[in-house]
């Protein structure tokens, strides 16, 4: 009998951990497709990389979605999936020497071309309130440019 209790209690433990719905089983709220449209690469040489960044992750390292690709001549397109609603900003680099880090002049300007939404090409470093775009809930596409 006493296996039997033991039995039981766990089956139903697994029905009823099994019979939960799943949180997010509408496509539509998955979030957006961010496109990103990479105009003016000059040449095929090393990869394009970017970062999709909120207001923590901005100028300090990866992004919460990041991409890489083999450069091409021209116009660049890639997609960022499943994109929340809020703040964001996008920053790219043409990293021509595969080194996965943009290089600097000895003054401290960059040596390899970047882009960031927003397309401010201030002096000086980038900053998030200059870069930020609003994602809701359509999809979205931006056009930036080296």
């Amino acid at each position: 009998m006493i296996h039997f209790v033991k039995f039981a209690i766990v089956f139903l433990i697994f029905l009823s951990a099994n019979a939960q719905e799943p949180t997010n089983t509408n496509p539509a709220d998955s979030g957006i497709t961010l496109t990103i449209v990479l105009e003016n690469v000059l040449n095929d040489q090393g990869d394009i990389l970017a970062g999709l960044h909120t207001r923590q992750t901005f100028m300090k390292g990866a992004g919460i979605d990041n991409y890489k690709g083999k450069a091409a001549t021209g116009e660049h397109v890639f997609v960022f999936e499943n994109v929340q609603p809020g703040d964001y900003a996008v920053s790219v680099l043409h990293d021509l020497n595969s080194n996965e880090q943009m290089d600097f002049e000895v003054n401290g300007m960059p040596k390899e071309p970047y882009a960031m939404s927003g397309n401010e090409m201030a002096m000086g470093p980038p900053a998030f309130g200059t870069c930020h775009f609003e994602v809701g809930s359509e999809d979205l596409e931006l056009r930036l440019r080296f």
